[in-house]
């Protein structure tokens, strides 16, 4: 079997499941190379999952005629150079989210990837799991009747007092809806269709936020972004919905996340999550009933959506995870913030066409024609 081959730029948090997922888990895709700004981070990788290469600079992978996909798992701030510096070098992106750290980035990298002929997506791919795949064939078979609403909720008190380096989540390119807030609009607009404007409004409740987890207990961070953020989203389609996102607020569990419909509501799971528990209530039954999960990758499958534009790279499909995504769900995300400057409702520029809905194949690891 012909892979796909991958080079990471960006050993932090997030690339330990992806390196599992990437070497163990997606059969038609190789990693053959990484890289970080910490020369420790790539060494530490290489030797655990046995990656043939370790790459300099981010340049020297981008030169690498083996490369297929870049996959970049920088901090927010740093996707737009990676990935604009990728795509000049010729080659295909697979980018974590958010696609820049604002629209006008977000734009440039869509041309930039036109101009080119080259393919650019990328994360969330969560909406790929057995969870929101099963909800979208429910609404689409008509389980809940009509959609009529939406309300999407990620309540927290931040991450300072658990990720080992939590002050990018407070700078430019973060905040919780920068950084949970995709999960969240991905999965509604696969769910509901595409958005044709939104009103929001935002603050930030604390200045500054000090870090209780090692290694950089004590130090106080600047907080430069919305940090309490609410916003109304008006579908293509006629349905409303609520989205809220904080980093303000005590709070035990996540928040909920429900779609209503003329004939019933779908209790829908945590999106930062693959699987999780589906509940329908319908009239005739009067209380809810879990629904099975009818879709495979309800584990953790993050690199789903880079095995599937791999796949698309391959057979000339349509990629699901697509820029015409990333650049629909970014504008969403900072449009709320904008919204609540102007005190005004905002049109949504970028169309959004759902793509096709997951495909069983008895393989698991390989994907759809």
């Amino acid at each position: 079997m012909k892979t796909v081959k991958i080079a990471m730029i960006g050993v932090g948090a997030i690339s330990g499941i992806y390196l599992e997922n990437i070497t163990k888990t997606f059969h038609e895709i190789e990693l053959v190379g990484v890289c970080d700004l910490i020369r420790e981070r790539a060494e530490k990788a290489q030797q655990e999952y046995h990656v043939p290469k370790l790459y300099e600079t981010m340049h020297d992978a981008f030169a690498d005629s083996e490369v297929d996909i870049v996959l970049n798992l920088t901090r927010p701030y740093e996707h737009f150079e990676v990935t604009s510096e990728a795509l000049k070098a010729g080659k295909h992106v697979y980018s974590e989210k958010p696609l820049g750290a604002t629209l006008e980035e977000g734009e440039a990298l869509a041309k930039l990837a036109e101009e080119k002929g080259l393919m650019l997506g990328g994360a969330p791919d969560t909406f790929l799991g057995a969870g929101i795949q099963t909800c979208r064939e429910l609404i689409d078979k008509g389980m809940i009747g009509d959609p009529i609403g939406a309300a999407a909720f990620m309540v927290c008190r931040g991450h300072e007092s658990w990720h080992p380096d939590p002050a990018f989540y407070y700078q430019f390119g973060g905040g919780p809806m920068m950084d949970m807030g995709p999960y969240y609009v991905t999965a509604l607009v696969n769910l509901l269709g595409g958005v044709k404007g939104v009103t929001g409004v935002t603050k930030s409740s604390f200045p500054k936020r000090v870090i209780t987890s090692e290694p950089h207990r004590g130090e106080i961070v600047d907080v430069e972004v919305p940090t309490y953020v609410t916003g109304i989203l008006d579908f293509e389609s006629g349905a409303t919905g609520t989205i809220f996102t904080t980093f303000d607020v005590h709070y035990k569990q996540q928040a909920r996340f429900e779609l209503y419909g003329s004939e019933g509501t779908l209790l829908i799971p945590d999106p930062n999550y693959f699987g999780g528990q589906i509940q329908l209530l319908r009239p005739e039954d009067g209380e809810y009933r879990e629904i099975p999960l009818m879709f495979d990758y309800k584990e953790n499958s993050r690199a789903l959506g880079l095995a599937d534009m791999a796949k698309a790279l391959q057979t000339g499909r349509e990629f699901r995870a697509d820029v015409q995504q990333t650049l629909h769900v970014l504008e969403i995300l900072t449009a709320f913030e904008k919204s609540s400057a102007k005190r005004a409702y905002l049109p949504i520029i970028h169309r959004y066409t759902r793509r096709q809905p997951m495909k069983h194949n008895p393989i698991h690891g390989i994907l759809d024609e």
